[in-house]
C-alpha cells in the first residue's frame, strides 16, 4: 500500500476561477468530494494524481471512499426521515463489483444485488452473508439458480419459466425468499437503452402473470415474500414511479400479503456527467416521493407498510470514480484538435453505446486557461471510440494526464479486451492512502483460456 502525505486543504477557488459558471454546473462539482488543488496539481482522497499515474500506470481508475460513504449516508438519512417502516439499501453490483467493493458494502450493512453465478461468486468470496445477498437476472441458467439458492437470501423471479424450474427442484435445494418482478407497463424518462419497465420489455411479468405466479407459490408452498419492479436507469424525475408503485400495491393487495412483506422499486436515480447538465438531482425528493406514495397507498388499501428496499448503484459510486488517461498523439485535422488517449472505448463503452457525455480536467496545472475545444479519443480501431467531444480545455500536449470524472459506474463492469486491450488497474483512495484493489489485467490472461489447434494426424 502506498501512503501519500499530501495535505488536504479546503481551497477549491482555483477551479472556480478557471472554469467559472459556464453551464448549469461547475466542472469541479463533477469530481469526488475530496478533490483538491495541491501545489498546482489535482489530488483526490489526499493523494496526488500524478504520482499515482507514474506508479501504477494508465489508464487508471480511482475510487474515493469518502464520496461513496457520503452517498450511503445521504440515502440512509432520507429513508430515516421520510419512511416510518423498515427499509434498506441494496448495492447494485452491476454498476461495478470486485472483492473490495463487496467488502465495502458490508461495512455499511448493505445488501448486495448479484446478477448470476459470477457476481454471486465474488460476493461469497468477499464474505457477504446470505441475508445480505440478493439475486437478479432476466434469464437465469440452472447454475445461476442453484448458486442463488445456495448463497442468497432473496431471489427475484423474473418469469414463469424460472418459477417452474424452482417448483420442479424445490425438493432438492434450499429456497431463499422469493420476490416476483413486475413489469408495470411504464418507464421513466431516460435513454431508450436504459428503460426497463415499459410494456414489451424483456424484464419481468405483467399483472396477470404476477397473479399466476403468486398462485403457484401458494400451491407449492414457496416462500413468496415480496414484489420488485424497475422502470429504468439514469432518470431525474421520480414522478413516473408513482403509477408503478400504485399498480404494485394493487397487486400486493390481490396477492394478500400480510404484515411482513417487501417491496423494491429498484434504483436508477441519475447523476450528472457533464457541466452542461443540470446538477445531480436531490435524492431526498426521490425518497420522499417513494415513501409518501407507499404510505398513502397502503393506507388506501389497508396494507401493512412493506419493508422498502432501494437498489442504488450508479448514484452511490459514479461520482466517486475518476479515470486517469495519458495523452499520446495530439493532432489537428479539419480544424479539430484531437488528443488521443491510452484508453477509451475498451474501458468505457458508454459514449459509443448510448451517447453518454463526459467532461475532463488536466491533472497538472489545471488553472491554465481553456484555450480551445478538444476532442478526446482512444487508441482503438473504431470511429465510435470518442470519449469526449469539443470540450473547452487548456492547451494539451503529449504526455499530459487527463482526469475524467463520474467514471465509477457501468464502465469497468462493461469493459472489454477489444484490440487486445487490458482492463485497467483500480485504486482505492482513503484518507491519504492509495491501495490497489484490482491489478491491471496481465497480458498472459488474454490467452489463458485459449487452446491451440490440434494438428490432424497424417497431415503434412
Amino acid at each position: 500500500m502506498l501512503v501519500y502525505s499530501t495535505c488536504v486543504s479546503e481551497n477549491l477557488c482555483a477551479f472556480c476561477r478557471l472554469y467559472g459558471k459556464k453551464g448549469p454546473m461547475n466542472r469541479h462539482d463533477l469530481f469526488p468530494d475530496t478533490t483538491r488543488l495541491e501545489g498546482g496539481s489535482l489530488s483526490i482522497g489526499g493523494c496526488e494524481l500524478a504520482p499515482l499515474a507514474e506508479h501504477f500506470g494508465t489508464p487508471l481508475y480511482l475510487y474515493d471512499r469518502l464520496t461513496m460513504d457520503n452517498a450511503v449516508k445521504a440515502y440512509q438519512a432520507a429513508l430515516a426521515e421520510f419512511y416510518p417502516g423498515e427499509s434498506s439499501l441494496t448495492y447494485a453490483g452491476k454498476a461495478f463489483l470486485c472483492l473490495a467493493i463487496a467488502e465495502w458494502t458490508q461495512q455499511h450493512h448493505l445488501k448486495l444485488d448479484c446478477t448470476g453465478l459470477g457476481e454471486i461468486a465474488i460476493a461469497v468470496a468477499a464474505g457477504v452473508p446470505p441475508e445480505r445477498l440478493l439475486s437478479h437476472g432476466v434469464n437465469k441458467s440452472a447454475a445461476d439458480i442453484k448458486s442463488a439458492c445456495e448463497h442468497a437470501g432473496i431471489l427475484v423471479v423474473d418469469n414463469l419459466a424460472e418459477l417452474q424450474h424452482l417448483i420442479k427442484n424445490s425438493g432438492r435445494m434450499r429456497l431463499p425468499n422469493l420476490w416476483l418482478r413486475f413489469q408495470p407497463g411504464q418507464s421513466v424518462e431516460t435513454h431508450a437503452y436504459t428503460q426497463t419497465g415499459q410494456a414489451g420489455s424483456k424484464f419481468g411479468m405483467d399483472a396477470a402473470q404476477i397473479l399466476q405466479a403468486a398462485q403457484l407459490c401458494r400451491e407449492h408452498n414457496l416462500p413468496l415474500t415480496g414484489l420488485h419492479f424497475h422502470m429504468g436507469s439514469q432518470f431525474r424525475d421520480p414522478t413516473p414511479l408513482v403509477p408503478g408503485l400504485e399498480h404494485t400495491l394493487d397487486l400486493a393487495k390481490a396477492i394478500g400479503f400480510g404484515s411482513n412483506w417487501a417491496l423494491s422499486p429498484g434504483g436508477g436515480w441519475g447523476v450528472a456527467y457533464h457541466e452542461d447538465e443540470l446538477p445531480s438531482p436531490d435524492l431526498r425528493n426521490y425518497v420522499h416521493l417513494l415513501a409518501g406514495t407507499l404510505i398513502k397507498g397502503c393506507r388506501r388499501l389497508g396494507l401493512a407498510l412493506p419493508s422498502l428496499h432501494l437498489e442504488p448503484g450508479r448514484s452511490l459510486v459514479a461520482r466517486a470514480g475518476v479515470a486517469l488517461y495519458r495523452v499520446g498523439a495530439v493532432k489537428q485535422v479539419a480544424g479539430r484538435v484531437w488528443a488521443l488517449l491510452d484508453g477509451g472505448m475498451a474501458d468505457n463503452p458508454r459514449p459509443a453505446l448510448y451517447g453518454a457525455r463526459y467532461s475532463a480536467m488536466p491533472v497538472r496545472d489545471p488553472e491554465r486557461p481553456a484555450s480551445q475545444p478538444v476532442w478526446f479519443a482512444g487508441p482503438y480501431c473504431e470511429s465510435g471510440d470518442v470519449l469526449i467531444e469539443a470540450l473547452p480545455f487548456p492547451e494539451v500536449r503529449e504526455g499530459d494526464l487527463v482526469a475524467v470524472p463520474v467514471s465509477g459506474a457501468y464502465q469497468l463492469s462493461m469493459s472489454s479486451n477489444y484490440n487486445g486491450s487490458r482492463r485497467p488497474a483500480v485504486i482505492w483512495l482513503d484518507h491519504g492512502q492509495a491501495q490497489m484493489i484490482q491489478v491491471r489485467e496481465p497480458i498472459d490472461d488474454l490467452i489463458r483460456h485459449d487452446l491451440r489447434l490440434v494438428k490432424p494426424t497424417g497431415t503434412g
